[in-house]
């Protein structure tokens, strides 16, 4: 390596290279130390929470034991019998290192041994994985992904037997198994390593993690700052159409830890990537804090890996599940063993805030390791406070300028609407620019379809993401946004799309009764603005938190506008005839469009147009402004989806034909229940009367909604000006309107 250049590289980016001390280091050195290991031995039998999570290891562990080792030739994708036996062989073996410290029982260091000898004997000779879907290859695993973390979990099982193990046996092991390995997923995948990505924070965790134990500078070094002659030209591509080398781009762990991060630790690929990738970030950040304490990784960025974690659980509705942003699996929560270790960490190293420990007694178990001891510690002596979601917007962006997240909840997470402005978030982003979804107490009202995948599941492609995730989940018209001419955002060109983002117009959660969220997108269709603004209201003729969604639209040309309300459960009721077909047909050809199918028509009503459905015993009405040369479309997903990849949900469409400038004002109204045990019904029926428009300029823009006892309320947001310090003042039918900041609610 050319010191002389990588030195100044470091001092460009503002990190001071200090010199690596070459010394022989006690083990364990990663997430386990001497003191925490002696800690916990002394603490056994005291700590209910520690020692049931103790106690499920080590009946995982004993029944692995006991089945014996198998290390297979690899040859399945994800989902098949050697890709998750390999998969379990680096989790239990990670397991069975804490329970040799800690329980100092000799078995465990012996069954560790004797698989990493196993592989070693296999990876002298193991060629490239027989599959060959992936643009960076494993030889375990169809993908180095899964490589890196069979290494990360495997350099944690080898620092906990480091001095159980011969000199000979661990020079037998770093030469012919670990050093190999690191080159591998390193040098010899550049294209893999040297990315700002989730893919290439495990790997270089893994490098590091496995330098870290062997004490090898070169490997510290190259996972820290990456690797400085890669080789690849700009522009290459992975599987999903991600960009592998950008101009510029800097590389290495530090890099990925500044790049997808916002100040306010929100992960550009949304919280399913971000889940995924805090568990490689914050073991390898605490292994160099226990290392290199000088270079403060743990704390880098102003502590963004611990507000990484506060970040995560806020972007989850009630029942802990994250929201599907971007390519996300529906049903992941920070119940994942590794949002444990997530929040235990950020327990211990951050502020102990003690709101945290109640999301600690809600996952059941915590990390074998201090940081969890203490969280079950102080959840045994009574610490926990309620972690109480709030409201909050969550910028994107290196420099929290790449637009974000808004989420708005109101009650104890009654209702919870989240609002997308953010940027393209990498090679998982969708073409969905301001979009949202809808949820009632952890309920789905409205949705977003997530990605198109079904993980780990070997018949479906192999575990991998199906043809489907680009022509239909990534599309603008599978999300609840603004679809026109029936194209995708951006065209769906994603190095465009990448240079973009939505602006924040205003973000306000301060007032109890109205929470409002806005933005703006100009690029998504060139020569077209949309701003869009949202905003749950809380009234007291309302039994529920109602939603107001208005979307204005200026463009240069007459289009085609389509706006879709992706629902689930009964249709119940509508203001409005419509015809259904005798066949079923896509809506359209390509876009998304193709997997539509039209199980109805009909044409809007003159003014306000109503639909109502039932889900899960609750009752919902969507109250649209629309004119009688609308159309409504009743529509369901599964069109051309010859393999049923498809999950089948409805939606209701308003479609505006040959229009240019347009306003699409829409109320989302959560009302009464069903009970199929007691066969009753309570308030199946909306609640507003009346939903119009009294003022739209390009200055202001004015809602007035009417209810059934003749209650009036008006909303009313500027267009141009969102100081919160602005005098606003308009006259609407003879009345006259003033207030201070970016919107009136009255």
């Amino acid at each position: 390596m050319n010191i002389k250049k990588f030195t100044l590289t470091l001092l460009t980016v503002g990190i001071t290279m200090s010199p690596f001390t070459l010394q022989a280091k006690e083990h364990p050195n990663l997430i386990l130390t001497k003191p925490g290991v002696e800690r916990m031995r002394d603490n056994l039998g005291q700590v209910p929470l520690f020692d049931t999570t103790l106690s499920s290891v080590k009946q995982e562990v004993d029944a692995e034991i006991a089945m014996g080792i198998d290390t297979p030739i690899p040859k399945d994708f994800s989902g098949g019998y050697t890709h998750q036996r390999h998969k379990q062989n680096f989790f239990v073996a990670q397991k069975a290192g804490v329970l040799y410290q800690v329980l100092n029982d000799e078995k465990y260091a012996k069954y560790i041994r004797d698989m990493l000898f196993q592989y070693e004997a296999m990876y002298k000779d193991l060629p490239l994985h027989p599959q060959e879907r992936s643009y960076s290859r494993g030889k375990l695993f169809w993908q180095c992904l899964n490589d890196s973390n069979w290494l990360v979990y495997m350099s944690q099982a080898y620092d906990a037997i480091y001095d159980y193990l011969s000199a000979e046996e661990r020079e037998t092991l770093e030469t012919n198994l670990f050093r190999p390995f690191a080159d591998f997923i390193s040098l010899e995948n550049p294209q893999f390593f040297n990315r700002v990505h989730n893919h290439s924070t495990w790997g270089i965790a893994a490098v590091g993690m496995i330098g870290l134990v062997m004490n090898d500078e070169e490997l510290i070094q190259r996972a820290l700052y990456g690797i400085e002659d890669d080789g690849l030209e700009v522009g290459g591509k992975d599987n999903d159409g991600g960009t592998i080398k950008v101009e510029g781009q800097r590389k290495g762990f530090f890099a990925n830890l500044e790049e997808p991060f916002s100040p306010d630790g929100y992960y550009t690929e949304g919280p399913y990537y971000q889940r995924y990738a805090m568990y490689p970030f914050l073991i390898f950040a605490l292994a160099m804090d226990n290392s290199r304490p000088d270079l403060k990784v743990l704390q880098h960025k102003d502590n963004v890996l611990l507000k990484g974690v506060n970040a995560l659980l806020n972007l989850s509705d009630a029942d802990g599940e994250f929201f599907p942003i971007n390519d996300a699996q529906k049903g992941m929560s920070y119940y994942k063993s590794s949002l444990v270790s997530a929040v235990d960490l950020a327990y211990f190293y951050g502020d102990k805030n003690p709101q945290l420990l109640s999301v600690v007694e809600k996952q059941g178990e915590v990390l074998l390791q201090e940081s969890g001891l203490q969280a079950a510690i102080d959840v045994r002596d009574g610490k926990a406070e309620p972690f109480i979601k709030q409201s909050v917007n969550l910028s994107d962006g290196v420099n929290g300028k790449q637009g974000g997240i808004g989420v708005l909840r109101q009650g104890d997470e009654d209702m919870t609407l989240v609002f997308k402005y953010a940027a393209q978030g990498l090679s998982h982003g969708h073409y969905d620019k301001l979009s949202f979804s809808m949820y009632e107490k952890g309920e789905e009202v409205l949705q977003d379809y997530g990605l198109a995948r079904f993980v780990n599941i070997e018949q479906k492609g192999g575990g991998n993401y199906l043809k489907e995730n680009k022509t239909w989940a990534k599309t603008t018209i599978a999300h609840n946004t603004l679809s026109i001419n029936q194209k995708k955002h951006f065209n769906g060109d994603y190095d465009i799309a990448s240079q973009h983002h939505s602006e924040l117009f205003t973000f306000d959660a301060e007032r109890e009764d109205i929470k409002v969220v806005s933005a703006t997108e100009e690029n998504a269709y060139p020569g077209t603005l949309m701003h869009r603004t949202m905003a749950m209201i809380a009234n007291d003729n309302f039994e529920k938190p109602f939603v107001l969604d208005i979307m204005r639209v200026e463009s240069d040309k007459k289009n085609q506008y389509d706006f879709p309300f992706y629902y689930f459960g009964q249709v119940l009721d509508m203001n409005f005839k419509y015809d259904t077909p005798t066949s079923l047909n896509p809506l359209g050809d390509d876009n998304g469009y193709q997997h539509l199918y039209v199980e109805g028509k009909g044409d809007a009503a003159d003014h306000n147009t109503q639909f109502s459905w039932l889900s899960n015993g609750k009752y919902y009405t969507i109250t649209s402004i629309t004119n009688s040369e609308d159309e409504v479309f009743f529509t369901r997903i599964g069109a051309n989806d010859p393999e049923f990849n498809l999950r089948r949900d409805p939606a209701i469409m308003l479609r505006r034909n040959d229009t240019q400038d347009t306003l699409f004002v829409s109320v989302v109204e959560p009302h009464g229940s069903y009970s199929r045990v007691s066969e009753s019904s309570q308030n199946s029926k909306s609640s507003i009367t009346d939903l119009s428009v009294v003022l739209d300029s390009e200055a202001y823009t004015g809602i007035k909604i009417t209810d059934v006892k003749g209650t009036e309320q008006v909303f009313i947001i500027s267009n141009e000006d969102a100081s919160k310090n602005a005098k606003h003042s308009v006259k609407i039918d003879g009345e006259k309107y003033s207030w201070t900041g970016p919107y009136l609610y009255q």
